[in-house]
């Protein structure tokens, strides 16, 4: 994989800049930063609306994992200690910890074709 001379990154190929002199071997990004390539020239690359999309999409997939760690955390250091809610707290844990990989794995598929609509 080439690296670009400006921020010494690899990238693939389709992510540099084509051209000679100072254009040759820089990633789009840094073309971009050097006013060295205009955003129509590298459609390639991530816009600001399109990030956010995909960090939402990946928020999406991750947050069970999330929130099972952290229910976790919270009934280890304080939960124990209250009668009737630590049973049902506990309960709730263990059927949200084996659920959790089930419905990952289950959502692999959908997860998978929403982020290749999300990738130019």
């Amino acid at each position: 994989m080439p690296t670009c001379r400006m921020c010494r990154s690899n990238y693939p190929r389709s992510q540099f800049v084509s051209g000679n002199g100072p254009r040759y071997q820089v990633c789009v990004r840094c073309a971009l930063d050097h006013d060295l390539a205009t955003p129509e020239e590298v459609p390639q690359l991530y816009s600001d609306e399109l990030v956010k999309q995909r960090f939402t999409l990946f928020g999406r997939r991750y947050r069970p994992w999330i929130a099972v760690l952290s229910g976790w955390v919270l009934y280890n250091s304080f939960g124990r200690g209250i009668e009737l809610w630590s049973n049902l707290f506990l309960a709730t844990l263990i059927v949200g910890t084996l659920a959790t990989p089930v419905l990952h794995y289950l959502g692999t598929a959908r997860f998978g074709a929403e982020l290749s609509k999300l990738t130019p």
